[in-house]
């Protein structure tokens, strides 16, 4: 099964700062996931067990059945939900046939404890989906 490359991963802002060898070890840890148009990828309210990088293709987010957004190669969504294994605060649809690679919360969660710039860059990252949330 095809897996994420280091340069599509280092495109994410949480793994940004990592090395190659760091990338190349969690890069195994993700699984090729493939949508068609209008496909479900995450869904407002459900949980959520699985962060998703895109490799290909595009996506929308939705909050409450608006549009708040757009995914492409190289964005990446799902990390709130696996740091608080509450609901998903959006939807995310497939627009185009889309490839992603997803890695399960059981890794993701002791890879981000093991690794504080990558911890630090997840409180980044969600202090970034709030102002966008408040601004809504």
């Amino acid at each position: 099964m095809a897996k994420p490359t280091p340069d599509l991963l280092r495109k994410v802002s949480l793994f940004a700062g990592l090395d190659d060898r760091q990338l190349e070890s969690l890069a195994e840890e993700f699984n090729e996931r493939r949508f068609n148009p209008g496909d479900p990828i995450a869904l407002e309210g459900e949980g959520g067990l699985m962060f998703f990088v895109v490799e290909s293709g595009e996506a929308s987010v939705e909050v409450q059945g608006q549009e708040v957004g757009r995914l492409g190669p190289g964005n990446s969504f799902g990390e709130i939900a696996l740091i608080d294994r509450r609901p998903r605060t959006a939807s995310v649809k497939a627009l185009t046939e889309l490839r992603t690679y997803g890695l399960p919360v059981f890794v993701f969660r002791p890879f981000v404890e093991a690794r504080p710039e990558v911890a630090w860059k997840l409180l980044e990252a969600m202090a970034d989906r709030l102002e966008a949330a408040e601004s809504r």
